[in-house]
C-alpha cells in the first residue's frame, strides 16, 4: 500500500498557471507537503504561493506532512485544482512594518511638536511625556515579540494586504492618535490628576506584563515551525477564548485614561471590535481541531460580556 503511486488530474483554478502540467502521480501515503512541493517545483513558484484542492468538494488539502494523500480519500483519475495566491509576503515582516509605524511617528510628533503646532510650549506636558513612552513602549513590545515570540500557523500572506494593514496602524493607532494626543489644545496638554494618572499607569502595565504572559503561553504550544495546535491553559484562558485580547484593551485602556483623547477611543473601539471578530473565530478554531480536550469557553474576549 505504502509504495501505490496515485495518478492525479491536475488544473488551474482561476488564470493560467504556467508549466503546470496536466496530471502528477505521487504516493498513496505521500503527504499534503510532497504534493505542494512537487507543484511548486514544477511550476517555479513558491510553495506559499499555491493553494491544492480537491474539483470535487473544494476541500484544501493542507500543507502539512502529517496530511497523506490517503487521508485525503484521493484515488486514480481524481481532479485537484491549484490555484495562484499572488505574490506572498511573511507574517512576520508585515507585522514588523505595521508595528514600526506608530512606534517611530509618536516619539516624531512628541519632538517635533513647536514645529507641528504654531502655538504649542517648547515643553510637552507631563500628560503627553507619557503618552509618548507608553504608546512607544507599547509597539516596541510588539516588535521585540514579533521577532522573538511569536511563532505562526501561516508562513505568508497576500503582498497587497500590507497596504491595508498597515494602514489600521499607521493612520490610527499612529497619526490619528498622535496628532491629539501632542496638540497643545488636548486635554493631555493639561495638568495630571494623579488619582486618575497613577491607577491608569498600573493598569497599562499589568496590561502589557499580562498579554506577554499570554504570548508567552502560546509559544510554547507550538513546535518551532510546527502549525499543530495545542490545548491553551493559564492565566486568563479560563475566562476568555483570547487573554492576550483582553489583556491588550485593559492595556489601551490605561493609555486613553493619561491622555483621555476621542482618538484614542476611536482607536480601541475599533481594535476591539475586530479582535471580538478574531476571537469568535479562534474559539470555533480550538472547538473543531481540539475536540474533547479543549473546555469550551462563552466569551471570546471580555468575560461576561462579548
Amino acid at each position: 500500500m505504502a509504495s501505490r503511486p496515485v495518478v492525479l488530474k491536475v488544473e488551474p483554478r482561476g488564470k493560467r498557471i504556467a508549466n503546470l502540467k496536466s496530471e502528477t502521480s505521487i504516493y498513496i501515503q505521500g503527504t499534503g507537503s510532497d504534493l505542494y512541493q512537487r507543484i511548486a517545483a514544477e511550476t517555479h513558484l513558491s510553495i506559499h504561493r499555491l493553494r491544492i484542492t480537491s474539483k470535487s468538494d473544494g476541500k484544501v488539502l493542507p500543507n502539512e506532512k502529517t496530511f497523506t494523500i490517503q487521508s485525503a480519500g484521493f484515488k486514480d483519475g481524481d481532479t485537484i485544482q491549484v490555484k495562484d495566491l499572488g505574490p506572498q509576503i511573511a507574517w512576520r515582516t508585515v507585522f514588523i512594518i505595521e508595528y514600526l509605524g506608530p512606534m517611530l511617528i509618536h516619539p516624531l510628533f512628541y519632538f517635533l511638536r513647536p514645529y507641528i503646532y504654531s502655538n504649542a510650549p517648547a515643553k510637552a506636558s507631563e500628560l503627553q511625556t507619557l503618552s509618548c513612552i507608553a504608546v512607544t513602549l507599547h509597539f516596541l513590545k510588539r516588535e521585540l515579540e514579533t521577532i522573538f515570540v511569536h511563532r505562526f500557523s501561516n508562513a505568508t500572506m497576500p503582498a497587497f494586504n500590507i497596504f491595508k494593514n498597515s494602514g489600521h496602524y499607521w493612520a490610527l493607532s499612529g497619526f490619528l492618535i498622535a496628532y491629539f494626543t501632542y496638540s497643545p489644545n488636548s486635554p493631555t496638554a493639561g495638568p495630571s490628576n494623579p488619582a486618575i494618572t497613577y491607577p491608569a499607569l498600573a493598569l497599562y502595565v499589568f496590561g502589557e506584563l499580562a498579554n506577554l504572559n499570554t504570548h508567552l503561553i502560546l509559544r510554547g504550544l507550538r513546535s518551532p515551525g510546527g502549525t499543530e495546535r495545542g490545548v491553551p491553559r493559564g492565566f486568563g484562558f479560563n475566562w476568555v477564548t483570547c487573554p492576550n485580547y483582553l489583556f491588550e484593551m485593559l492595556a489601551w485602556t490605561g493609555i486613553l485614561l493619561i491622555n483621555r483623547s476621542w482618538s484614542t477611543l476611536f482607536f480601541i473601539v475599533v481594535a476591539v471590535a475586530q479582535m471580538g471578530v478574531w476571537a469568535k473565530k479562534k474559539e470555533s478554531r480550538y472547538r473543531k481541531e481540539l475536540g474533547g480536550k479543549y473546555k469550551k469557553k462563552a466569551f471570546g474576549m471580555i468575560p461576561f460580556i462579548w
